[in-house]
């Protein structure tokens, strides 16, 4: 390429799906180059198996950017020849990398959204029986055409192609406060990428508690700043920013977030204690949902 004006200057590279040096991009960016790219065009695919960790690079130790929750909606942008795929998740236009096992390539059909925070899949409708797979909050797993089955009080329901899930870890949530929804992560291990109650991040953490109420929010942290309405005085469930760091505010000062310095999901003070003074010197803004 030639000229001032860059094509791909102003395109993220965390959601716009493009290589410059090897000349390919997605089709949606045919308007935005010159000639000599190869367009992909991106096919539909769901994560059949469980969580699935997004990369930076089609590489094992790669680092975790992502990940992809069971039932997800997903996109591969190019499937390699090694068995790795870049992939985007649809509800956020995330990118990233992936091993393609477990891949769907039709939607899931009958689906049961998971409310609890973390749960199991077990072969049989009985605590005693072997687990087949971990569940999260915001997961979705297919119900099968059986009836449920009741063991010692405990409604269990037919998932996958041979699980069964208690009917309690799909219970509707009991009110719409994100605030409260993420008091109960207090303790979940801080994990770069992740978004669920088995280990997450910190925009990983509102994002996910948010969407458990139909607030769509995007992947990082600079992404949820931008996308909500900047306010001078915080209240509960409003987000606080930091330079690569977000939390959500319990009051006009407590805040809980996933973070590395307790390397868990905690509640702080802003300007309160050394770990508060540096949040409060650090602190960008905050931003509230009006969607």
């Amino acid at each position: 390429m030639s000229g001032a004006a860059d094509p791909w200057e102003a395109l993220d590279p965390r959601i716009h799906a493009y290589d410059a040096e090897a000349h390919l991009a997605e089709s949606s960016l045919l308007d935005r180059l010159d000639g000599g790219f190869r367009f992909i065009e991106p096919r539909a695919a769901w994560n059949g198996a469980g969580r699935l960790s997004l990369r930076a690079r089609p590489e094992a130790l790669s680092p975790q950017v992502s990940e992809a929750l069971p039932g997800q909606a997903l996109e591969v942008v190019l499937q390699r020849p090694d068995g790795w795929a870049w992939l985007r998740t649809l509800d956020d236009r995330y990118l990233g990398y992936a091993r393609v096992e477990g891949l769907l390539t039709e939607a899931p059909k009958n689906t049961l959204a998971v409310t609890a925070l973390r749960g199991h899949v077990y072969a049989a409708p009985k605590i005693t029986a072997p687990i087949l797979a971990e569940v999260c909050l915001g997961a979705l797993v297919t119900r099968r055409d059986e009836a449920p089955v009741t063991d010692k009080h405990r409604r269990w329901l037919p998932v996958g192609e041979q699980g069964w899930l208690q009917e309690v870890c799909a219970a509707p949530l009991s009110d719409a406060d994100p605030a409260e929804l993420a008091l109960r992560f207090i303790g979940t291990p801080y994990v770069w990428g992740g978004r669920s109650a088995w280990g997450l991040d910190c925009s990983g953490l509102t994002q996910v508690v948010f969407g458990a109420f139909g607030r769509s929010l995007p992947r990082d942290a600079d992404m949820q700043q931008a996308a909500l309405r900047p306010v001078e005085q915080p209240q509960r469930g409003d987000l606080a920013f930091f330079e690569g760091h977000v939390g959500l505010m319990l009051d006009g000062r407590r805040m809980v977030h996933a973070n590395a310095t307790a390397m868990a999901v905690s509640v702080d003070t802003l300007g309160e204690g050394e770990y508060g003074e540096r949040l409060q010197a650090d602190l960008l803004g905050f931003g509230r949902w009006t969607g």
